[in-house]
């Protein structure tokens, strides 16, 4: 297994990111309160029949934002100044039109990545996401957890609202996982966290663009998962032109760590409709 170690310097940030394997582009994006680590129960298996590009973004792992970043860039960040990481990557590397996919937040990114780039994109993925913009119930949670973080930190958060993401089995039976994963939140500047929440309540809905979409979507769900429940998923499926609905039984909003074997059937197979 091929792994290429590389940085991206813009006035922004320095984006890291790693290219593992070859063949069809295939970009695995993080979450919200994770970095590139969360998908590494899925690289071995993938690589070994594409070219993956896992990324940490800015402010998330090893990407650094800078200082005219936190100054000029942060303040304003929307999942579109999100997508534009991809974006330069696809550049820099000179990639064929790539599968993207996304957890979570990540799975907005792709979104929006999706709408202003569709000519880099060969198929989207929404692993545990959902095209819906933010019920207003929910941007009341988002901007209470953003002054929770600014009064407590980030770290404080997760130790309350993590442990929620999983299904119930793997949370009572994997808890030194949950922790693990909790733990790793310490590493957030608070400010990327608030900037990271601001952009999740302020997107915008995708749901049209799933309607007029050339290109497939795949749809991972959770039974338990209360951030993108089934029941939007189930709802999103049938619009896009060609989809696929792909639903983890037992499993929460954390497939790649609840279930990574049954979750690397799912991204493999449908990867493998492009090679």
């Amino acid at each position: 297994m091929s792994i290429k170690n590389k940085q991206l310097n813009t006035p922004y940030y320095s984006l890291q990111y790693r290219i593992i394997g070859q063949g069809q582009p295939v970009f695995l994006v993080h979450g919200y309160g994770e970095d590139s680590r969360i998908w590494n129960n899925q690289i071995e298996t993938l690589s070994a029949f594409c070219q993956l590009i896992v990324l940490d973004l800015p402010g998330s792992g090893q990407s650094v934002i800078t200082a005219k970043g936190a100054a000029e860039w942060l303040p304003e960040l929307s999942m579109e100044d999100l997508a534009e990481c991809i974006h330069e990557i696809v550049h820099a590397e000179d990639l064929a039109p790539a599968i993207v996919l996304g957890h979570s937040m990540g799975g907005y990114i792709a979104l929006s990545f999706a709408r202003h780039y569709p000519n880099h994109l060969k198929a989207l993925g929404l692993v545990h996401s959902t095209a819906f913009a933010d019920s207003e119930e929910k941007k009341s949670v988002r901007l209470k957890s953003m002054e929770f973080i600014r009064e407590n930190g980030g770290h404080a958060l997760f130790k309350t609202t993590m442990v929620n993401l999983f299904g119930e089995a793997f949370r009572s039976s994997n808890p030194a996982s949950v922790q693990e994963l909790v733990e790793a939140t310490k590493a957030f500047d608070p400010q990327v966290l608030i900037a990271y929440t601001r952009a999740m309540m302020q997107r915008p809905d995708q749901s049209d663009l799933l309607k007029y979409l050339r290109q497939p979507v795949l749809f991972i769900a959770g039974p338990e998962d209360i951030a993108a429940p089934l029941t939007d998923l189930e709802q999103q499926a049938t619009i896009p032109n060609k989809s696929y609905l792909k639903v983890m039984e037992g499993v929460g909003h954390m497939g790649m760590l609840e279930a990574p074997d049954e979750m690397n059937r799912h991204l493999s197979g449908f990867i493998q409709l492009f090679i």
